[in-house]
Parts: structure tokens; C-alpha cells; sequence
């Protein structure tokens, strides 16, 4: 006999509801399980015992698991309508509406993925156990969305259909293609060229070593000012994040403000590179570049810049500099730098012990670190936006991602040797020694960043999720000298990146110039102005540049001579 509908709905919703309560029994014994030596160092770590067992806090597992099974039967009761997804852009799309069965499932794994992270914050843990927690559980959560699945993604079904199977054939083409160049196409790197579309500010080398090229840039004025202005990039990364195109180049704007421009454009490392040490960065790199910006310009000092990684590089090196009695560099700017490390926010999960010394142990005497490596880890911080979001666009859909030049950039990625990798993230992640005086010897002079006593521009960005905005603030109760600190809103590169001509986004200034010990206290007092920093930290630098004299008609001077033409051959050289 044909059950009637209610009965059939009533025992569906048992079965559902018992599924459900056998699901949140499994979420919580699978995170009693989890491996906590091996979470986040993503490896090997030596020890053998037994994983401790993650405890919850009674109250919040117990309110968790209440609100859970009530948002469960919530979803249950809109039986064939169309759950909320939350605004959750992975199943925006008119197709994941318009279909129960894929919008009830999208919206299943929104709860999931609710309660998962929600079980991460209810452990009963130190703060970096739980954000460890949450990192994996993120990861997992991301890599199981039903998006990245042809089975359940209605949106690449629908195109499927539309297009008679075409896109299925594209995308199993995208994904060929991509297994052969070795990482995910973010954009279509085909139009890119280094040195034709970007990295077109004319200039010329004019120093090379074995560890960076030295690119002097043509002036864009008929007058420069006195001070050369030199810019020291991040090793992890090529220089050309400063110059991508003209309309978002900072070294165009730079030059075109009137200052004789200089940058370091650092080699790709290979295997002659394997055994190079943060020291040799330091003096041969960044003390070079600065000592040869002043031969060349005859000028007594000059203004620095440094960004990311290469603003911790430059700091040491001006701390080096001053054990040594030397002040070649009259002001510095640090762009989402960090040298206090105590706030490395979401890094922070990867570094241990264990971590730093399989690293170590692996290449601390001499190796590698990839730069695939190195950008994958980069990308899974933010995986929706960074992996699974390709994945879907080009293999599911069979779509060719949009041109991007910040996007070629980022998939351009470099090497760094192995025993300089290995000194970095023990004495700064690990042990958080720069802002330590006298801690560390490196140059064979004791480091004291307290003794850098000169005029700093520093840069945070609101969201920047490799150098948290407190981190970068953090270099405010550092250094000693006159500062001026701004913050700039969006991310880590795009807050950077940020042309005036374009009038986007907004930077905040405090007016009264206080530096109290918290960001937090500083951005009370702090007052918002629309577009980019850019114009603010231009009419900084100019009162530190000196008056203005007649610009170079050439590149170089005496021994220094024009080798090639910018961008040079070293940011050619792939990983």
C-alpha cells in the first residue's frame, strides 16, 4: 500500500535528523583524533606518542550541538523551496537557485562548515592549538564545498548542457595544461610578457652579482632631487609588483614625482645559490645596492623603501649599518613589513619547533626551498579565493580566467636557498629575535634595531592577512626615530597597489601623530581619507629628498656603466 505523505515526510525527517545527529558525533571524534604535531607543519615532526586528546569546553559543545540540530530540521522544513546560502558567492549563481536538490546540499554544507569552525573555537586549548584547528578545518572545508564538484555544481551542469559538452572538453584541456606548467592558471599567462606589458619603466642595469641586478630608471623630470630614492622588493617574490603597468606602477610614480629611482631586481636562485645564508642577502645584497646608489648619484645618504620581506631585510641591514657607525640612509619606508614578529597572524599555524628544525635539518646546510612550494602555501591561505576557485572556473566550467597582471605576477614565483630560508623563519617567526638588541650577530655586528635613529614611513594594510595589520604597527615601538604610520584598507598587495589616478579605496592618518603600543588605540584616534596613500607618503618623502638639481642625461657613472635594458635578465629567470 502507497505510505500517504505525511507519514513519509515525518519518518524523512527522523531519518534526516538522525543522519545529522550521527554526522555531529563523527565532526567531533574525527577532531578528538586530529594530530596536532603534525597539523599545520604539514609534516613529519620526530614524535611518536600518541596525539593528546583535544578536549571541548562543556557549554559551548553543548550549545553548538542545540543550535545545530535546531538549524538542521530548519533546513528540512523548507522542504523544496530554496535554502539561504548566506550570500556565499561559490552558490550565487541563478543555477544553484533554481535547483532544489543543489541549493539544499550548498546549504547542508554551509551548515557543516558552520558547526565544524564552530567546534574549533569551542576547544578547550592555548589560542595557537585552536587556530591551528580551524586553519585544517578551513582547508578541508574548502577542498569539500560541493562547487568543486561537476556531480553537484548546477552552475557547470548548466554550462555543460548549454554548451553540448563543450565546456567539459575545454576544461579537461585547461587541466592538461596546467599539469604540465605545474600550478593552477590563475589568469591567462599567455598574454603576459616581462619587460613588453610588464616592467616597462625605461631604465637600465647598472650592477650585477651573483645575488641581484641593479635597475637605475630614466628620469621623468627635468629635475631630481638630491637624495636618490632606492627600493628593496621581497627576495620570495620579482621586483615587479612595484612597476606592473604605467597607470600602477609605483616606481613610474616615483620617478615621476622626481626622484632618481633605483631597485633591486633579485635573482631566481638555482643550484649555485644552494648554500647562500641571510648574511650574504644582507651585505651582498641590500648594503651593496645601497653603497652602489650612492656611488653612483655621489650622494652622502639616500632614501630607502622597503616592502614585505624586503622591508625586514632592510631593517637589518640599517641596524648593521649603525653597529658599524654608518647612516648612509636618511629616511626608510617599510610597505606591510614586519620586524617585531610577535603578530604573524595565520602563519603562524605553520611555525613550531618540530617546523623550524625538519627546515633546518632538510636545507639549513644547503637546498632549496621551491617556489612552487612557497606560492602554493601562499595561495592555501586563502583557498576559495586563491585555488578552488580556479579549479572550478577552469576545469568544471572550461572558462580561460581573465588577464591580470597582479595575477601573472603572483604565479611567477622564485626560489630561496635553503640555509637563508632556515635562519629567517627560526629568528624571526620562531624566536622573534630582530627586536631583540644585541640577540643576534649578523654581518659579524651585534643587531640592534633600537640604534636605526631615523625618520620611518610605515604602511599597514586593514586586511592583510601575511603581515596583520598589528604586526606592521608593531614596528612603531621599535624604531626610535621621528615616525608617521597610515593605514591603507584592503590586502596585502591590492592595499599597496593602489594608484591615485584610480581614486579606490581609503587610507587612515592620525592627525595628531601619536603612536600609542596598540593599533587598536592608534585607529581611535585615527581619521579616514578616500583613495591612496600614495599622495600622503609622496609629501612625506619629498621633505626628506633634499633640494632639486639638474636630472642625469645618462644611466650610471664612471665604472658603473648600462649593462642592459630594464627589466633586466635576472627577473626573466623562471623557478
Amino acid at each position: 500500500m502507497t505510505q500517504n505523505a505525511p507519514e513519509f515526510w515525518t519518518q524523512a525527517a527522523q531519518q534526516f535528523q538522525q543522519s545529522m545527529t550521527e554526522n555531529w558525533s563523527k565532526a567531533v571524534q574525527s577532531l578528538q583524533s586530529m594530530d596536532m604535531g603534525a597539523l599545520g607543519a604539514g609534516m613529519p615532526t620526530g614524535n611518536t606518542a600518541p596525539p593528546p586528546e583535544i578536549r571541548f569546553a562543556p557549554d559551548k559543545l553543548k550549545a553548538l550541538q542545540q543550535q545545530y540540530m535546531q538549524d538542521v530540521m530548519g533546513l528540512f522544513d523548507q522542504g523544496a523551496g530554496t535554502p539561504a546560502t548566506g550570500g556565499d558567492k561559490r552558490f550565487a549563481g541563478e543555477a544553484w537557485g533554481s535547483n532544489p536538490v543543489a541549493s539544499f546540499s550548498a546549504a547542508v554544507y554551509l551548515l557543516n562548515a558552520r558547526t565544524m569552525l564552530g567546534l574549533a573555537d569551542a576547544v578547550d586549548a592555548d589560542a595557537k592549538t585552536r587556530n591551528r584547528i580551524r586553519f585544517a578545518i578551513e582547508q578541508w572545508m574548502a577542498a569539500a564545498a560541493p562547487s568543486n564538484f561537476l556531480a553537484f555544481n548546477a552552475e557547470a551542469q548548466k554550462k555543460a548542457i548549454d554548451t553540448k559538452g563543450e565546456s567539459i572538453a575545454k576544461g579537461m584541456q585547461n587541466l592538461m595544461h596546467d599539469l604540465q606548467q605545474g600550478h593552477v592558471s590563475m589568469t591567462d599567462e599567455s598574454l603576459f610578457e616581462v619587460g613588453k606589458n610588464v616592467a616597462t619603466t625605461e631604465g637600465a642595469v647598472v650592477f650585477e652579482n651573483p645575488f641581484f641586478q641593479l635597475i637605475e630608471y630614466k628620469p621623468l623630470t627635468a629635475k631630481v632631487y638630491e637624495k636618490p630614492f632606492l627600493m628593496v622588493p621581497p627576495c620570495i617574490n620579482k621586483f615587479y609588483i612595484l612597476d606592473l603597468q604605467p597607470e600602477n606602477s609605483l616606481v613610474r610614480y616615483a620617478v615621476a614625482q622626481g626622484h632618481r629611482t633605483f631597485v633591486v631586481s633579485w635573482r631566481n636562485p638555482d643550484a649555485s645559490m644552494e648554500k647562500a645564508t641571510w648574511d650574504e642577502y644582507i651585505e651582498q645584497a641590500v648594503i651593496k645596492s645601497i653603497s652602489v646608489t650612492q656611488e653612483i648619484t655621489g650622494a652622502p645618504s639616500i632614501n630607502a623603501l622597503g616592502f614585505c620581506v624586503g622591508g625586514t631585510m632592510l631593517g637589518t641591514a640599517l641596524a648593521v649599518l649603525a653597529a658599524r657607525g654608518e647612516e648612509p640612509v636618511a629616511s626608510a619606508t617599510f610597505l606591510t613589513s614586519l620586524l617585531d614578529f610577535t603578530d604573524t597572524g595565520i602563519l603562524d599555524v605553520f611555525i613550531d619547533e618540530a617546523f623550524v628544525e625538519y627546515r633546518e635539518k632538510e636545507m639549513g646546510k644547503g637546498g632549496m626551498m621551491k617556489g612552487q612550494d612557497l606560492a602554493s602555501t601562499f595561495s592555501f591561505l586563502r583557498p576559495n579565493d586563491l585555488v578552488w576557485n580556479y579549479v572550478v572556473g577552469n576545469y568544471l566550467k572550461g572558462e580561460t580566467p581573465p588577464p591580470f597582471d597582479l595575477l601573472y605576477w603572483n604565479s611567477d614565483s622564485t626560489n630561496l636557498p635553503g640555509p637563508y630560508y632556515a635562519w629567517y623563519v627560526r629568528n624571526t617567526y620562531l624566536e622573534n629575535n630582530l627586536i631583540k638588541p644585541g640577540k643576534l650577530t649578523v654581518c659579524g655586528e651585534k643587531v640592534d634595531l633600537h640604534a636605526v635613529d631615523i625618520p620611518v614611513y610605515l604602511y599597514g594594510s586593514r586586511e592583510d592577512h601575511i603581515v596583520p595589520i598589528g604586526g606592521a604597527y608593531a614596528s612603531t615601538q621599535v624604531l626610535p626615530g621621528k615616525k608617521r604610520f597610515v593605514m591603507g584598507a584592503s590586502g596585502h598587495i591590492a592595499g599597496v597597489i593602489n594608484p591615485p589616478a584610480k581614486n579606490k579605496r581609503s587610507h587612515w592618518i592620525r592627525a595628531d601623530g601619536k603612536l600609542p603600543k596598540t593599533q587598536a588605540a592608534w585607529l581611535e584616534g585615527a581619521v579616514e581619507h578616500p583613495g591612496s596613500w600614495w599622495t600622503d607618503w609622496s609629501a612625506w618623502l619629498k621633505t626628506h629628498a633634499g633640494k632639486q638639481i639638474a636630472a642625469p642625461k645618462t644611466y650610471g657613472k664612471g665604472k658603473y656603466k648600462s649593462l642592459q635594458a630594464a627589466p633586466g635578465s635576472y627577473v626573466k629567470a623562471k623557478a
